[in-house]
């Protein structure tokens, strides 16, 4: 999620974003852009394999997977898209977290009109989508409810087609980054619900109902935003070192590589980044590849 209001956060001096792909067979990075000008987060592999879908000042651009300049994806309608931006399983639409009103738009990945499609009726002040079904129709978010004691995020779905909403967990501890397995019965996620330690998030997984929460990594570091491969096989996620809360820009951080279930670990990824490295699914759709940011400063 991006609690931060526009303006956006930029560059600083002499910092630079830089989109790489890391290739699972041969554990090689390379860079698919660089630019000082910019700051792009986020990065979705489009379902053809040809384009990386990222953000920046909260409109959409696209970059040729292997590589080109940024080029800007023209929205009409009102939005200020942030990093939770999800691609729908047709291949031709992308639903965004607009950051101006908390809600979730649906627009064409070619450019064009973007709709809202939540409401009010939810009753939620802020909802960050991270996961949309196999099937299209449901989107994964986190939910967000002001209470006088503070906000509180847990996990919600919500069927676009008929507007029904469910909510998922019901904690006082944080919860983010929601998001469907590639088989439609799962729900990873990363939470603070099994610790005693303030923003002390690990990684979990539950069924589509809210049983048979598991959690799936177990450490003193501060892990953030799962994500499987499109075949299921393998899973990264963003790991900080212990004692730090929420997931913040401009830290040095780790892309840990491994096993659906959390073992088997494959790859330990260092760089400088965070917010905006991997918030959202960035796999490529051949499963053998994903995509991150980094931000290194001098």
């Amino acid at each position: 999620m991006n609690a931060q209001p526009s303006p956006w956060r930029k560059l600083a001096p002499g910092q630079v974003c830089r989109l790489r792909v890391h290739d699972i067979a041969s554990g090689a990075n390379h860079t698919v852009l660089e630019t000082d000008r910019q700051l792009i987060e986020a990065p979705n592999w489009t379902l053809d394999g040809r384009w990386l879908i990222v953000n920046a000042d909260g409109e959409l651009f696209r970059v040729a997977a292997d590589g080109g300049p940024l080029e800007h994806i023209e929205l009409s309608g009102s939005h200020d898209a942030n990093n939770d931006h999800v691609l729908d399983p047709d291949g031709e639409h992308i639903f965004i977290s607009d950051n101006r009103t908390g809600h979730i738009l649906r627009a064409p990945l070619r450019g064009g009109q973007a709709d809202r499609v939540t409401d009010e009726a939810d009753g939620l002040s802020a909802r960050y989508l991270h996961g949309v079904s196999p099937d299209g129709r449901t989107l994964a978010h986190i939910g967000g409810i002001v209470r006088a004691d503070g906000a509180v995020y847990n996990v919600y779905t919500y069927d676009w087609t008929n507007g029904v909403t469910t909510q998922v967990t019901d904690s006082d501890k944080p919860h983010d980054g929601s998001e469907y397995s590639p088989d439609g019965q799962w729900l990873y996620f990363n939470s603070e619900r099994a610790s005693t330690v303030p923003g002390h998030s690990q990684i979990f997984r539950m069924r589509l109902d809210g049983e048979g929460v598991e959690q799936l990594v177990h450490s003193d570091r501060v892990d953030w935003f799962p994500h499987l491969a499109p075949d299921g096989a393998a899973m990264v996620y963003l790991s900080y070192g212990a004692g730090v809360r929420g997931h913040p820009a401009d830290e040095a951080v780790e892309l840990v590589v491994c096993g659906p279930d959390g073992a088997g670990e494959r790859a330990r990824i260092g760089l400088f980044g965070g917010q905006g490295t991997i918030n959202v699914n960035s796999w490529a759709p051949d499963s053998a590849r994903f995509a991150y940011v980094e931000y290194p400063i001098g």
